[in-house]
C-alpha cells in the first residue's frame, strides 16, 4: 500500500459517516466492534423500512408497528424522508410550495442576522461540512434557513442551540427547503416555547424533569436540592441542543428518530434515564462542583455508544411515563416561571 493510500485511510478513520471528527480521547477499538455490529442490524431494519414505505409511503397512520420500528432505528438512507413524514413536515412544505424561496431572499432586521452570522463559524467547528476552509460547507445552507425561519417568525427571531439544530438537519437531509419546514414544526409543534425569547418552554421543562426525578427517586431529588443544584444548571444543554454534543451522535440520531415520531417525551425520557443510570454517583457528591462533575462525566462521549443498548434502556428506566403526566407537571409548574 502506497504511504498516500495508508494516510488517506488514517484520514478516513478519523471522521465519522456524518463528518464529525473524532475527539482525541475516541474509543476506536470500541466503536469498531460495535460498528461491525450495528452496520449489520441497519441492514437488516432498512430491508423492514423499505416494506413499511411501500405499503404506505406517507406514513399517515401512527401504529404501534411503526413506533416499534421507529424505536429500533431508522437506516440513515431513509431517516430525512421518515422525519419529514412521521411530524407532517412534508405535508406543510407540499402546503407552501415557494414559500422557503420568498423567505430566505428577504431581507432579516440587521440585529438578528449579525446573531445567526456570529454563530455560523461556531457550529461543529470539528464537523468537515462546516470548516471554514471546506469548499462544500454548509454554512452557507445554514445561514439562509436560520434566515428564513426567522423572517418567517419574527417574535422567535433566532435563538442559540438553533444553529446545532438546523446544522444536523442539513447533514441528515442535505436539503434547505426541507430542513426550513422540519425546523418549523420541531419548534411550533413539538418543543413548543423551547426557542423563543423567554425561553419559557425550556425553563419550565425543567422544572418538570426534577419533578419527575423527584417522582422516581426522591432522595435524589432531596439531594439535588439540599446542594442547591437546579436542574437547569446541569441538564439545560441537553434539552437545546436535543442531545447533540452530548451523547455520541449514533444516539442522539436515534432519539431524534422518536422525537419527530412521539413528540417531547423523549427527551424526558432519556435526561430520566441519564439521571436514574448514575443516581449513585450523584447521591455521593459532596458539593454542587462535584455534582456538575459527574454529570459532565454522564455524557462522556465513549459512554453510551452502543445505541441499541442506550435505547432500551431509555425506556426500562423511565417507565412508566405518560403524555397526562408531563402535561400535569407543565401546568403545575408553568405557574413558577
Amino acid at each position: 500500500m502506497s504511504a498516500s493510500n495508508s494516510n488517506d485511510l488514517h484520514h478516513r478513520s478519523e471522521i465519522d459517516a456524518y463528518g464529525f471528527k473524532h475527539r482525541q480521547d475516541f474509543d476506536h477499538a470500541s466503536y469498531d466492534d460495535f460498528m461491525s455490529r450495528y452496520l449489520t442490524v441497519l441492514a437488516r431494519r432498512a430491508i423492514k423500512w423499505q416494506q413499511v414505505l411501500k405499503e404506505e409511503p406517507k406514513l399517515v397512520k401512527k401504529s404501534r408497528k411503526l413506533k416499534r420500528y421507529v424505536r429500533k432505528g431508522i437506516p440513515n438512507e431513509h431517516r430525512g424522508e421518515i422525519w419529514m413524514a412521521v411530524c407532517r413536515a412534508d405535508q406543510l412544505m407540499e402546503d407552501n410550495k415557494g414559500l422557503y424561496g420568498r423567505l430566505r431572499g428577504q431581507a432579516l432586521d440587521p440585529d438578528v442576522q449579525a446573531e445567526i452570522d456570529i454563530d455560523l463559524h461556531r457550529t461543529f467547528p470539528e464537523n468537515v461540512y462546516f470548516a471554514n476552509d471546506s469548499l462544500s460547507s454548509k454554512q452557507s445552507s445554514l445561514r439562509s434557513v436560520l434566515t428564513a425561519f426567522a423572517n418567517h417568525n419574527p417574535d422567535i427571531g433566532y435563538c442559540q442551540g438553533m444553529n446545532y439544530v438546523v446544522g444536523m438537519m442539513l447533514i441528515i437531509l442535505k436539503d434547505e427547503e426541507k430542513s426550513f419546514f422540519l425546523l418549523e414544526q420541531l419548534i411550533k409543534q413539538i418543543l413548543v416555547g423551547y426557542y423563543s425569547k423567554n425561553l419559557r418552554g425550556l425553563n419550565v421543562d425543567q422544572l418538570v424533569l426534577g419533578e419527575l426525578v423527584r417522582l422516581k427517586n426522591p432522595a435524589l431529588a432531596e439531594h439535588m436540592e439540599s446542594k442547591m443544584v437546579p436542574w437547569s444548571l446541569v441538564s439545560m444543554k441537553w434539552f437545546v441542543c436535543l442531545y447533540l454534543d452530548i451523547l455520541p451522535i449514533e444516539t442522539t440520531l436515534r432519539v431524534w428518530d422518536c422525537l419527530f415520531y412521539e413528540g417531547p417525551k423523549i427527551i424526558f425520557r432519556v435526561a430520566l434515564s441519564l439521571v436514574v443510570q448514575n443516581s449513585e454517583a450523584i447521591m455521593t457528591a459532596r458539593d454542587s462542583s462535584q455534582i456538575v462533575e459527574v454529570f459532565r462525566e454522564i455524557t462522556s462521549q465513549n459512554n453510551h455508544m452502543d445505541c441499541h443498548l442506550f435505547m432500551k434502556k431509555v425506556f426500562e428506566d423511565s417507565q412508566p411515563l405518560k403524555k397526562a403526566t408531563i402535561a400535569e407537571l407543565r401546568a403545575k409548574c408553568g405557574l413558577q416561571v
